[in-house]
């Protein structure tokens, strides 16, 4: 019987998706592409949050994109300009990519304005273990019982974040959780791409259909009148959201999935020290306690990956 290509039970990576060969040193780049992208990508989210407390959320999200689709394609100017062509076979890599990307953005964008800015960030620490529990299921990357119970330990760890039955937990928690198992699709998929495709034609596409999204759904939220500092910062916002995309792409294809995905633990202290300085909010004990489970699991698998590293 031939296994399904989504199957626990697969042992082998089918030829259709099977990653480049590594070489040396691409953890390591990985892991820094992953930390600048990680910053870059929470800032954005301070800024959006900032810019909707008056401004609708998809008007943002529509004038934010229409400032990152201009960035790319400035970015790309010098190497002849965007690729946009995509090749047959990776056509459906892409389509599930973009549906990650646009259910990601919605639902996270809609929970970062009702939830503190901290929390939020916490809940979505625990996608590097669900990204690697993945990897193990679909790419055959090994994943033994002590990175398993690492990510039990994480899932724990968020259950205390949100706090199901308390008053603390609320649709926007389930939100939150969604988002974050959109980003593991995304972030999954984006893996089985070839190194001839550029980082930044993923991303364009990306933006691009996000914008879209956005603009659509203004059509039934309205538009305001932006004031000038309002178009400043989501200006700024676009920018970070660009080194965010570029980053994010490219460390997902450069590394093991395992090694790199941990360093997404960098935007949690950018996100609470955000919080603190701009909104005021300061994460409660149990939000502290359930983010230092789920940090101190990732932090476990990159030990456990170097010490795996070694007996290769």
């Amino acid at each position: 019987m031939v296994s399904p290509l989504i199957s626990p039970l697969r042992r082998t990576r089918p030829a259709s998706i099977r990653p480049a060969p590594l070489q040396p040193g691409d953890n390591l780049r990985g892991a820094a592409l992953m930390t600048m992208s990680m910053i870059a990508f929470t800032c954005n989210d301070a800024v959006i949050k900032f810019v909707t407390q008056d401004m609708p959320l998809y008007q943002a999200i529509t004038m934010r994109g229409a400032f990152v689709m201009l960035a790319l394609i400035l970015l790309t100017w010098r190497s002849g300009g965007l690729q946009l062509r995509i090749a047959p076979g990776a056509r459906l890599p892409m389509t599930l990519r973009l549906i990650g990307e646009i259910g990601s953005t919605l639902l996270f964008l809609n929970a970062l304005q009702r939830m503190a800015i901290g929390d939020l960030t916490a809940v979505m620490q625990s996608l590097p273990l669900v990204v690697m529990l993945g990897a193990a299921l679909f790419y055959g990357e090994t994943l033994g019982w002590r990175r398993i119970v690492a990510v039990l330990i994480g899932m724990a760890g968020v259950l205390i974040i949100l706090r199901p039955g308390s008053g603390t937990f609320g649709i926007w928690s389930l939100v939150a959780l969604g988002a974050m198992m959109m980003v593991a699709l995304r972030d999954l998929v984006t893996r089985s791409f070839a190194r001839d495709i550029a980082s930044s034609t993923i991303a364009f596409y990306a933006a691009a259909l996000v914008t879209l999204t956005g603009f659509i759904l203004s059509l039934g939220q309205g538009w305001i009148m932006p004031q000038p500092g309002q178009v400043a910062l989501l200006a700024l916002g676009s920018a970070f959201l660009t080194v965010g995309y570029v980053g994010a792409v490219a460390a997902m294809r450069v590394g093991e999935i395992a090694a790199v995905s941990p360093f997404r633990y960098t935007s949690l202290l950018t996100a609470i020290l955000l919080g603190l300085v701009v909104f005021g909010e300061w994460p409660d004990l149990w939000t502290w306690v359930g983010a230092g489970l789920v940090v101190g699991a990732g932090i476990y698998t990159i030990w456990r990956e170097a010490q795996l590293g070694r007996r290769r």
